[in-house]
């Protein structure tokens, strides 16, 4: 069994005949399409029922938007990964989707090929975005980075330590680069990777990849 087929994804759309479409090649690439939906109320529901490692959702959605649809699902299951599959490449809607807890953003105009990579990288943990946006969602960390925070008073707890490798990986997650490109980077392997980045987010009491990014940023390793 091929490393895809072990990734269960569900395809949510309004449109039947592009929701079947997207659904038809993630099955014939080797995914588990485990279910599809065509409003938000459905897709709640499907995805609570079969689970899937990957959300491929479409924000412009009846019953309930994709942005609260991300919302619920991902606030319920922190190990959901959700990649946009949109229309819009409008900055506020590739922004909201983010902080919804989407993982990536695709535009609907890429390939078959590219839809492929973008699901099989958002289920390791990638972030995933058309090219043009992912810079736009850095932009936006760090403009939210150098705003006051009140709530990060005296009180707050010390740091976790981080040791000097998984700091090391972390300052390349926050510039952007994908867990291969950190494996070439470093000399070490895609699953190593994987491993720094899983310690650090039990370390630091994160749930995914984007709050990762966004917690360096507010400690200017981005910069480093």
């Amino acid at each position: 069994m091929s490393e895809q087929q072990r990734i269960k994804v569900m395809v949510v759309d309004d449109h039947p005949m592009w929701r079947d479409a997207v659904a038809r090649d993630l099955s014939e690439a080797g995914f588990d399409v485990v279910a599809t939906a065509g409003d938000g109320e459905q897709a709640v529901r499907r995805a609570q029922a079969t689970s899937p490692d990957v959300l491929v959702l479409d924000l412009n959605l009846p019953a309930k938007p994709g942005v609260q649809v991300c919302k619920e699902l991902v606030g319920a299951n922190a190990a959901l990964r959700v990649l946009v599959l949109s229309a819009s490449g409008e900055h506020a809607d590739v922004l909201e989707a983010v902080k919804s807890g989407a993982t990536g953003y695709l535009l609907k105009s890429a390939s078959t090929e590219e839809l492929i990579d973008a699901v099989r990288r958002t289920a390791l943990g990638d972030p995933v975005f058309t090219p043009g946006l992912a810079g736009l969602v850095l932009g936006e960390y760090r403009r939210l980075a150098s705003d006051p925070t009140p709530a990060a008073g005296a009180d707050e707890p010390k740091a976790p330590q981080l040791t000097e490798r998984e700091t090391e990986v972390l300052r390349l997650v926050a510039k952007g680069l994908s867990y291969k490109q950190i494996a070439e980077r470093l000399v070490i392997s895609h699953r190593t990777v994987q491993n720094h980045v899983q310690n650090t987010l039990g370390k630091l009491q994160l749930h995914n990849r984007v709050e990762l990014v966004r917690y360096a940023i507010e400690r200017g390793l981005d910069d480093a």
